[in-house]
């Protein structure tokens, strides 16, 4: 990872400076066992730093990208400006799960992530400008997104900057920047509450998978088990390429015979439920996604059932949503199936008119059946995307 600028700034105060001694302490004495490469089934790895920490400051971490991925945009990032310490693991994971939503779209996209999981996303519609698209995925979860890391598929620019440092951001990606974006992030006398903010240039996200059949070895993910056995599985990618691969949902069963989706649906609710799939890819399950209008308005995630993850989105949207936007015509995607009625009772009573998830429930005929009663327009899309990151 090539450093351009490194910013370092005092801070004083007695207890915050012992803290700070202490985690450097512990850490001098345990990072240096994270070797300059590692060999993980035959693949080659180099470090490329160490980190300031791993997932807690009394974990050391080292950060490695494999030598036969080139170029490898997130293993080549260029650290813009540094903050104080440098880049913890959590970092790292925010600004992968962020790249992870914003590489599916063709329009300006931003993705605000927190604890690996996305607070809010929005892509472009006809009108916004890029400092838009980042307020709308910064407001879907405004409380969430302080201390976050914000990711973006385009050049960022001089106006998306100076709101960005208006609230306090741990980190920001993008592909480029524009001419004096860099004095913004600088200005740490302006944006006193921002002076620490990490900026890191990615390289090509063409380079990330999105679709099934995109993956190579290369991208395979490594889970580490508690006792350090290893799963090595193919990345999560979708079968869904546009809208016009949504499919009616249908189901069949002895209760009901033969049910077929049969509620309206507008071509923008169309797009809303695709943009809202791709975002669903980045959350952790049970997850669920509330959009409308290029924008997240809610994430129910790390539920564990269904319907709670829905009521928990819904539940978020009145608590932490900030926008413009209202959950009237609202579209949801589930990772996973509707094993009952109450998910889409629960999406319908909440003003949700479409919902796209994976087919494989045994009631999936009565689930059709009561979207219809409701006039929610229901979608069953081709795979279930899990995540357990």
């Amino acid at each position: 990872m090539k450093i351009i600028i490194d910013v370092n700034i005092c801070f004083s105060g007695r207890i915050t400076m012992a803290i700070e001694l202490s985690r450097s302490s512990y850490l001098e004495k345990n990072v240096g066992s994270f070797d300059g490469s590692i060999e993980i089934m035959g693949r080659r790895y180099v470090k490329v730093d160490d980190l300031r920490y791993g997932t807690n400051p009394h974990q050391p971490a080292a950060y490695y990208r494999p030598v036969d991925v080139v170029p490898s945009p997130i293993g080549d990032m260029t650290v813009v400006k540094n903050g104080k310490s440098g880049l913890s693991q959590t970092n790292l994971e925010d600004v992968s799960g962020a790249l992870n939503i914003v590489k599916f779209f063709d329009v300006p996209a931003c993705a605000v992530m927190k604890h690996v999981n996305p607070s809010g996303a929005a892509a472009a519609v006809p009108g916004d400008t890029l400092r838009d698209v980042y307020l709308k995925a910064r407001d879907a979860g405004a409380r969430a997104a302080f201390g976050s890391g914000v990711a973006f598929n385009v050049e960022l620019d001089v106006a998306t900057a100076e709101e960005i440092m208006g609230t306090f951001v741990e980190c920001v990606v993008a592909p480029s920047f524009a001419p004096g974006v860099a004095e913004v992030f600088l200005d740490a006398e302006k944006y006193k509450l921002n002076r620490h903010i990490r900026v890191l240039q990615c390289g090509a996200l063409s380079g990330l998978p999105r679709y099934t059949g995109d993956a190579s070895t290369v991208h395979n993910t490594i889970k580490v088990l508690a006792d350090g056995s290893l799963i090595v599985a193919a990345p999560l990618t979708t079968s869904l390429r546009n809208a016009k691969d949504l499919v009616r949902a249908s189901g069949e069963n002895a209760r009901c015979g033969k049910m077929v989706s049969t509620a309206g649906c507008t071509d923008r609710m169309l797009e809303d439920l695709l943009f809202s799939w791709y975002v669903n890819l980045g959350v952790r399950s049970n997850g669920v996604v509330i959009a409308k209008d290029g924008q997240t308005l809610s994430v129910g995630t790390g539920e564990q059932d269904r319907v709670g993850a829905i009521e928990q989105a819904v539940a978020k949207f009145s608590q932490k949503y900030k926008g413009a936007g209202t959950l009237d015509g609202a579209v949801m995607s589930s990772d996973g199936f509707f094993p009952f009625e109450d998910g889409v009772e629960v999406a319908a009573a909440a003003g949700i008119k479409a919902v796209v998830a994976p087919a494989g429930s045994l009631r999936d005929a009565d689930v059709v059946k009561r979207a219809n009663e409701l006039g929610v327009a229901l979608f069953h899309a081709p795979e279930r995307i899990f995540s357990h990151h």
